[in-house]
């Protein structure tokens, strides 16, 4: 678990933020605008894996899609929307459990988790409170692994019920790639 955490360290030293859409994230959060600290635009369009891959935050995100393989399949056209976990959302993981999942022999497990954070199509913020309310109060996304996830609004903050019931609350919102949109949330869904 220590060189987990000394490459999870070294990966955060060497990632920057990337841009998001200021306003939606305010409104999504609940902030004025003179809450929200202001985020850089990134020099030139990247599609998700990058803009993960730019993002201190998303570092732990970033070895798990490494360690599945996933990165060419979130690198295609999509559109995708991603609900991905930050580090903090992976730290709440035991780490034992972390550290297992993160092994070879449990890729295919780790797969079908990383792929439960990830809708066909693009779903900015707006498209997601909107079919909420549409929803009269819950919309189910149906997410590339194949189990539904219900997003449903606490206050004006939407917040995921994965299959067993566990709860993540999206924190940041509309970061922008060229094959979607990524939303970071507090703690990883679980399928099942």
């Amino acid at each position: 678990m220590r060189n987990i955490s000394k490459i999870l360290l070294a990966c955060a030293a060497t990632i920057s933020l990337t841009a998001c859409g200021e306003q939606a994230a305010n409104t999504a959060n609940g902030k004025s605008d003179t809450e929200s600290a202001a985020v850089e635009e990134p020099a030139e369009p990247t599609n998700i894996v990058g803009v993960a891959e730019n993002n201190a935050e998303l570092s732990t995100l970033v070895m798990a899609m490494t360690v599945a393989e996933l990165g060419g399949t979130l690198a295609e056209e999509g559109p995708f929307t991603v609900f991905a976990p930050t580090n903090d959302a992976f730290n709440k993981i035991d780490p034992a459990e972390l550290s297992a999942l993160l092994s070879p022999e449990k890729k295919e497990d780790l797969t079908s988790l990383l792929n439960y954070h990830v809708v066909f199509g693009e779903m900015t913020a707006a498209d997601v409170t909107q079919a909420i309310a549409d929803g009269g109060g819950t919309a189910t996304l149906t997410t590339v692994e194949g189990t539904k996830l219900k997003a449903s609004l606490e206050g004006q903050k939407v917040v995921l019920e994965d299959a067993a019931g566990g709860k993540s609350t999206v924190t940041l919102v509309d970061v922008k790639a060229t094959n979607g949109v990524i939303h970071a949330v507090d703690t990883v869904v679980m399928p099942g």
